[in-house]
C-alpha cells in the first residue's frame, strides 16, 4: 500500500495487512465503537424532516443548503508518523 507520510511531503510503502493493522490498533487503544450498521439514512430523514416542519426558523428557498443528497458514513484514513517510534498512524477522519 502506498500512503502519505504524517510529516514531510514524502510517501510511504507498506503491506497493506500492516496499514490494516495501525489502523486497528489505533481504533482499540483509543476504545472507538465500531458500528456494523449504516445509519446515515435514518439522520438523514430525521434532518430532512426537523428542516420541513420548521418553515419559520429555514425558509423553504433555503432549505437546500441544509440537505446532503448522497450521504455516506465517515471514513478514516491513516497517515504514517515517521518521526516516530513504531510508526504509529494520524488519523484522518472524512466526514
Amino acid at each position: 500500500m502506498i500512503t502519505s507520510a504524517d510529516k514531510g511531503n514524502s510517501l510511504v510503502v507498506l503491506p497493506i495487512q500492516q496499514y490494516d493493522a495501525k489502523v486497528q490498533n489505533f481504533i482499540d487503544k483509543n476504545n472507538f465503537l465500531t458500528s456494523m450498521t449504516n445509519s446515515t439514512k435514518s439522520f438523514q430523514n430525521q434532518i430532512r424532516n426537523t428542516i420541513n416542519h420548521s418553515p419559520n426558523l429555514i425558509p423553504p428557498s433555503s432549505k437546500w443548503k441544509f440537505i446532503n443528497l448522497n450521504p455516506s458514513a465517515p471514513t478514516i484514513k491513516g497517515l504514517i508518523k515517521l518521526h516516530k517510534p513504531d510508526h504509529p498512524i494520524h488519523p484522518v477522519v472524512n466526514w
